[in-house]
């Protein structure tokens, strides 16, 4: 299957995937926001071991890591591919053989990591691998900044959710990412993603058979000995001094959605050189903060959670962005 064979891939010539509306021809070879054009760039396909536990498992995730970036955090610790500056050109043909490859290898699931720039051609590379046999879920991983029309596309072919709430006040969001009204975006295009697959479902990790959880205990249990299959989890990242802020995505999200997601809560802030007009980024979270996000969250009632060690915040859980797996 070539580029020119999707009709979703005309989605390129006027693009409007994100919230940012950019409305780029990148199907001329210009770029918006992102700084892709309609080519795919990947930078990396391989075997991970650093997301929540239960689609890690034992034998890894199978990442994908695509070039470019819609958000444009200023803390960002995939810098070098966020800015597209890494990155290796593949057809829709050679995506799909990637997932497949991922597959043979043993990999849980295939995460599409910052995929949001490249939608249409991940529908048309997703419909071609599983023709040829693709069959386990696929999750993905995103900054949550999709227009709702642009998930709509997506629909009936991901399993797994796994979208980022970063910033709730629109001065965070602005100073942080250069777009005011983050939130908003992102809130409806999680009450998208949780439409489209509904509440979490967990498989054993050994035999593959959906536990079937009566209550919440036995749910919590199976995200931690099991696979996810089906769900959303809502993932957010602590930053120094930002406390308020982040009980404030807490509180909205679980009032929102409630248990019919998992939530995951993350210490793993790690200064990778942070712009110098940005002094409170050059610290990590500290133990007192995090702790005292992890009590609001018990305080709010939220039970389904992951939560981290100290001991993730360092550099270990960067991949090195090198084409491995690539065609």
């Amino acid at each position: 299957m070539d580029n020119a064979y999707h009709p979703l891939l005309t989605a390129y010539q006027n693009c409007d995937l994100c919230g940012r509306h950019c409305h780029i021809n990148r199907a001329v070879g210009t770029t918006g926001f992102c700084n892709q054009t309609a080519t795919i760039r990947a930078a990396r396909a391989a075997m991970h071991f650093w997301e929540e536990p239960c689609i890690s498992g034992q034998k890894g995730s199978g990442a994908v890591f695509f070039s470019g970036c819609s958000m444009g955090c200023v803390f960002c610790q995939n810098r070098d591919i966020a800015l597209g500056s890494v990155g290796k050109d593949l057809s829709i043909s050679q995506l799909a053989d990637i997932y497949l490859k991922l597959q043979e290898d043993g990999a849980h699931n295939i995460n599409l990591v910052t995929p949001t720039h490249f939608i249409p051609s991940i529908v048309a590379s997703l419909e071609l691998a599983k023709s040829k046999g693709l069959t386990i879920p696929i999750v993905y991983n995103t900054g949550s900044l999709e227009t709702v029309e642009a998930l709509h596309m997506l629909d009936g072919l991901i399993d797994v959710y796994l979208p980022d709430a970063k910033y709730y006040d629109s001065a965070v969001a602005k100073r942080y990412a250069r777009i005011p009204n983050y939130y908003q975006i992102a809130k409806k295009a999680i009450a998208e993603m949780v439409r489209q697959v509904g509440s979490p479902v967990f498989a054993d990790a050994k035999t593959g058979s959906v536990l079937n959880a009566t209550t919440t205990d036995e749910l919590i249990e199976f995200s931690e000995t099991g696979l996810i299959k089906k769900g959303v989890i809502i993932r957010h990242l602590l930053l120094p001094g930002q406390l308020q802020d982040s009980k404030c995505i807490l509180k909205d999200l679980y009032e929102t959605f409630g248990n019919r997601v998992f939530f995951s809560i993350m210490s793993q802030y790690t200064p990778v050189n942070p712009p110098e007009d940005y002094p409170e980024l050059k610290r990590r979270v500290t133990e007192e903060e995090y702790e005292a996000l992890l009590d609001f969250a018990v305080s709010l009632n939220i039970e389904q959670a992951f939560i981290q060690d100290r001991e993730v915040a360092d550099e270990s859980f960067i991949p090195a962005f090198d084409y491995t797996g690539l065609f």
